[in-house]
């Protein structure tokens, strides 16, 4: 099979393990056992199917394998007998054995939407739910979210063992949330979406700016509730915000992986059908409400990504969007870009004195966004000696080597421009 064929396997297994693991845990009604006996299926049609080929029914075969080693590991404990006695007087003969390889065990039904909502239990921690998401739902290895996280393998695979124990001693049944509970139980689903794409965009650690994998792994997901939930203003929100954010990915860095700034970025690297989708996902969510924080922030990604150029951005209408997303989800992060834009539409003392009502605030105290957000405002300003101590600051305050180098970089520039006009740094600049 070749390095093609080999990637089709694994593009397959990844989109068919959620399905199959919905499968055994809605059955069985063990998430951490299925979970386990699917891993195992994976395995094995990871190690098989590149050299016996595609089975007719790839789903019903990994279905028939995971269902034996499922039979197998309920079996091997006596405290999982008690369940597996449960299981046999819920079930009727005809599904107490394994389904034969050929047969599509429960029809076109698809439960990865009742996974998404499982593992953003409120039961879990964010941490807990995003590597549990990944692991569950976005087929990763355990190997690869511990990459992504940048922590060793043992300690990853902890965490999703005490997450699938936590949701097993819940109580939690396999089934959609019901009417009540739906809102708070979606809200959860999209925030660990959210997450897992803030850390993908962004990552908070480590050598590199992006994690493509968790980006697109997130997108992905996106896109996968956004077709099971059509109707949901939100859900179609944050796919928009994610697409329109990750459309200028490929602008973001320069050629020995050095950050750029939004200002700076050759708008012509923008994936134009990537922001086309996000603004017509986006444009049709709004007016069918209620508005939500995602549609807003994907409203503001809207018109940075179809500003011709930095100077056409529209900052007042953008000043007013944050307005609205304050009220709507406040926090200080929000409030910090609130500041950002006022600084753009009425100078860089109304954006610094928005910023010192953020000073006390306990939950920004020691992010690097506030000093960095401040030694821009002191540059435009023209007060060079505090934009060089900020961007010094904020860099000292990130664990992300790229925003490091680009924070220093920064300090250095505005460093030379005062020492070519014969200012010693640390002197009131002039």
């Amino acid at each position: 099979m070749t390095d093609l064929d080999r990637r089709t396997v694994e593009d397959l297994l990844r989109e068919l393990a959620p399905q199959v693991l919905g499968v055994l845990a809605r059955r069985f009604g063990d998430f951490a056992t299925a979970e386990d006996a699917v891993q195992e299926a994976l395995l094995a049609a990871a190690t098989q199917w590149p050299v016996d080929g595609l089975p007719d029914h790839p789903r019903g075969w990994l279905v028939q394998v995971a269902y034996r080693r499922m039979i197998e590991l309920v079996r091997a404990e006596a405290a999982r007998r008690r369940r597996e006695d449960l299981v046999v007087l819920r079930e009727p003969d005809d599904r107490r054995a394994a389904p034969a390889a050929d047969e599509e065990l429960g029809g076109d039904r698809d439960d990865t939407l009742i996974l998404l909502f499982l593992c953003a239990h409120s039961a879990l921690s964010p941490a807990s739910a995003i590597a549990l998401t990944l692991r569950a739902v976005g087929g990763l290895t355990t190997a690869e979210i511990a990459r992504a996280f940048l922590v060793p393998e043992a300690t990853m695979a902890q965490r999703i063992s005490r997450a699938k124990q936590r949701i097993r001693s819940s109580g939690v049944p396999f089934r959609m949330p019901g009417t009540a509970e739906r809102p708070a139980r979606l809200a959860a689903v999209l925030h660990v979406l959210y997450l897992i794409f803030t850390e993908g965009h962004t990552a908070g650690v480590g050598a590199d700016l992006r994690r493509v994998d968790l980006a697109e792994e997130a997108v992905r997901l996106a896109r996968a509730l956004h077709a099971a939930l059509p109707d949901e203003s939100e859900v179609a929100g944050l796919l928009a915000l994610m697409l329109l954010t990750d459309a200028r990915s490929a602008a973001r860095t320069g050629p020995a992986g050095e950050l750029i700034s939004l200002t700076d970025q050759d708008r012509s690297r923008w994936d134009r059908t990537a922001i086309a989708e996000g603004v017509a996902l986006v444009t049709g969510a709004l007016p069918r409400g209620p508005v939500g924080p995602y549609q807003v922030q994907a409203a503001i990604a809207a018109l940075h990504d179809e500003a011709p150029s930095a100077a056409e951005t529209d900052w007042p209408q953008i000043l007013a969007l944050y307005g609205v997303l304050e009220r709507l989800s406040p926090g200080p992060v929000v409030s910090l870009n609130r500041a950002v834009a006022t600084a753009m539409v009425h100078g860089p003392a109304a954006g610094l004195a928005a910023l010192d009502e953020l000073a006390g605030d306990a939950r920004l105290a020691g992010h690097h966004r506030l000093p960095a957000a401040r030694a821009h405002m002191h540059e435009m300003a023209g007060d060079r000696n505090r934009a060089i101590a900020d961007y010094v600051a904020a860099a000292a305050l990130t664990a992300s080597l790229p925003e490091q180098r680009y924070l220093r970089m920064r300090a250095a520039r505005l460093a030379t421009r005062l020492a070519d006009h014969g200012v010693v740094v640390g002197e009131k600049d002039a």
